[in-house]
């Protein structure tokens, strides 16, 4: 086997457990914080999700300022807002709770609290100077990966269009994972998130910059998931199927950070910017229609993921095996109710050609993926998934 090679940066301190929750004000401490910005989703809040973060806080002397104006897909204001709120406060360091949307706010007020500006100053790559001040993830959800990546995205409010901040300052200090904290998502969001992290560590690996650091999280996320989404989806009560969908995030997520995401990712933004459809969500619609176009980008790997999710491919020819994948994709989403077409999330045919040309311009998923596209195989995609298997 040749060696690849390659460069990594892995930053993030991790702390991984059933009740670690109650190390964040020691985590903080470590990190020089005394006084944080925690970042979270309304609808946390409202859930009470907000008292197993905050309450370690508090019982350790903790000053802290909420901040939950968070949105699912969230604009740049939301950050310059969070940052002046932070700078008012005398706040010090920045704790993102929830899903991507609130990690993501977190990581750019960090960023904007040592480098001034606005955060739509920072769209793009290698655009951020300075280390933001610390910042500490918290998912609620296991989905996004973002507690361990360098990136953060944003809904543009004057263009309308989805971009990210790029680079290495993005990276967040340390990652509090308590799988207790995701005990209560409910069906949807289990499955919609859990897909998400399923299309990481797929598009991760079959991504031309993937090498065997990248493989080996993507594979073991990608076997997690297949052995343990159904039965968190199905009792959300089970603590070990959701210790190991949060463990797969996470190495979901350090495989995209890695190696980068593909196509699939592309064709999602437009979804998530001009009509608000949920990140995983988007991605979870889309993920067999995309798999199926890249499979002759590399027959080998989509093989070999057909297998982990419990195919036998030994007397199949190598096409029909990577196939089988799709098909073992398309199961995946009915079992966890995920609409079958983009009809069924109600996105209108006529913005396909729009679509297709803001996809393409999300420039490095789609460098990544192992088949390269042109507009018209873009628009050809959204039509299928708009379609469906049966009418296409």
């Amino acid at each position: 086997m040749t060696v690849s090679t390659f460069t990594i940066t892995q930053p993030t301190r991790i702390h991984f457990g059933q009740g670690i929750i109650n190390s964040l004000p020691a985590v903080i401490g470590d990190l020089g914080g005394s006084k944080p910005l925690v970042v979270m989703d309304p609808g946390l809040v409202k859930a009470g999700q907000n008292i197993p973060v905050t309450t370690p806080l508090t019982e350790a002397g903790i000053d802290f300022v909420l901040y939950d104006n968070v949105d699912p897909e969230p604009g740049l204001r939301l950050a310059d807002r969070g940052a002046e709120i932070a700078k008012e406060n005398n706040c010090d360091c920045v704790i993102g709770v929830g899903g991507g949307s609130a990690m993501d706010v977190a990581k750019a007020i960090s960023i904007l609290l040592t480098n001034g500006g606005k955060a739509v100053d920072y769209i793009g790559l290698g655009k951020i100077q300075e280390p933001g001040v610390p910042k500490i993830m918290v998912p609620t959800s296991a989905g996004t990966g973002a507690e361990v990546t360098f990136t953060a995205v944003f809904i543009n409010e004057e263009t309308g269009s989805k971009a990210g901040m790029n680079g290495d300052p993005l990276y967040p200090e340390a990652a509090v994972l308590d799988p207790a904290l995701t005990l209560s998502l409910p069906p949807q969001v289990t499955a919609a998130t859990g897909i998400d992290a399923l299309t990481h560590a797929l598009e991760a690996y079959t991504s031309i910059q993937a090498h065997q650091i990248s493989e080996m999280y993507s594979l073991t996320a990608i076997d997690l998931i297949v052995n343990n989404i159904r039965s968190a989806y199905a009792d959300g009560r089970d603590m070990e199927a959701r210790s190991n969908m949060l463990l797969a995030s996470l190495l979901g997520g350090k495989a995209l950070a890695i190696a980068g995401v593909g196509l699939v990712h592309a064709m999602a933004y437009p979804l998530g910017g001009m009509f608000g459809i949920s990140h995983g969500l988007a991605n979870a619609v889309l993920l067999p229609y995309v798999t199926e176009y890249n499979l002759i980008g590399n027959l080998k790997k989509h093989a070999l993921l057909a297998e982990l999710f419990g195919v036998d491919t030994e007397k199949l020819p190598l096409r029909d095996a990577a196939a089988e994948l799709v098909e073992e994709l398309h199961l995946l989403n009915s079992d966890l109710n995920i609409p079958a077409t983009l009809k069924d999330l109600d996105i209108p045919a006529d913005k396909i050609s729009e679509m297709a040309e803001i996809a393409l311009t999300v420039a490095r998923p789609v460098e990544n993926n192992p088949r390269q596209p042109n507009k018209e195989e873009v628009m050809a995609l959204y039509e299928y998934a708009m379609l469906g298997r049966e009418e296409y």
